[in-house]
């Protein structure tokens, strides 16, 4: 069965990266673009600046065109949205786990992220193009 899963494990790896790609940058289009019932931050503050990143890097993650560079700084976004707004919002050491400050999405991103920076784009991706 190994064998068998063995031989998938660069497409499985491929939908990882557009899927979480593309998630992301539904996440940077409510910023930017105030849609999916969100409200759009004032022009350079720092929500706006996180859209930026989000849409364009999610982009770039998804199609696979840049994805180590884009991977990277998604990743370091996602470290600060978690520690500046999950943890230090709550400082209280109860919640100190991401499930109880809600930050598990803003931590599992930043992981994801970080592998898809070490690992590059792969299979299906602009780069394997180019």
């Amino acid at each position: 069965m190994m064998k068998t899963l063995d031989r998938y494990a660069d497409h499985a790896y491929a939908l990882l990266r557009i899927v979480s790609g593309g998630l992301f940058l539904f996440h940077g289009a409510e910023k930017l673009f105030g849609v999916f019932g969100a409200s759009q931050p004032a022009f350079g503050s720092q929500l706006c600046f996180a859209g930026v990143i989000e849409f364009f890097g999610g982009a770039a993650i998804m199609v696979g065109f840049g994805t180590r560079v884009a991977a990277f700084l998604a990743s370091g976004e996602m470290a600060v949205a978690y520690f500046q707004v999950h943890w230090k919002l709550q400082m209280d050491p109860a919640h100190v786990f991401p499930i109880m400050n809600k930050g598990e999405l803003a931590m599992l991103y930043c992981f994801l992220f970080l592998y898809i920076a070490l690992k590059g784009a792969g299979n299906w991706s602009l780069n394997k193009k180019i």
